[in-house]
């Protein structure tokens, strides 16, 4: 799988959209289809449950999310925003399944939660973007 040229390699979702602002905006206020979370999903090594507590949803209610045209402005974010930390920790450890792996390890200077499970909100987002940013330097506490 590849993410620098083509975004997330399975998601059809534009690479622009994971470096570019105003495409990133423009796809939040169309919303992403409901394929774009299969998708997603696949891409994340079949990781449901991270995408059940991000969409606020029940595993009988997700088969409804994936016929949905366009998803809400704060879903289409959320899923975006995860896809990027997705596609960041992929470039910073130059592996998928590294990458995958460091998700959803309980981490002590996350108070031994794993990333994944702090994707759900911004502030989550915002602290595992932090903690990858020290990785990408060296700071690996």
């Amino acid at each position: 799988m590849k993410t620098q040229a083509t975004g997330i390699e399975g998601v059809s979702v534009p690479a622009k959209v994971f470096t570019d602002q105003a495409a990133y905006l423009d796809t939040v206020y169309k919303g992403i289809s409901g394929d774009v979370i299969r998708q997603a999903i696949k891409a994340m090594g079949n990781n449901r449950a991270l995408f059940l507590r991000l969409l606020e949803v029940d595993s009988a209610n997700l088969s409804r999310v994936f016929k949905k045209k366009h998803l809400g402005r704060t879903d289409t974010e959320e899923v975006l925003d995860t896809l990027r930390i997705y596609r960041e920790a992929v470039r910073i450890f130059e592996s998928h399944e590294v990458a995958r792996d460091w998700l959803s390890s309980p981490l002590r200077a996350l108070s031994d939660r794993a990333p994944e499970e702090l994707c759900d909100t911004f502030e989550g987002r915002s602290l595992v973007r932090a903690k990858l940013r020290k990785i990408e330097q060296g700071d690996f506490s």
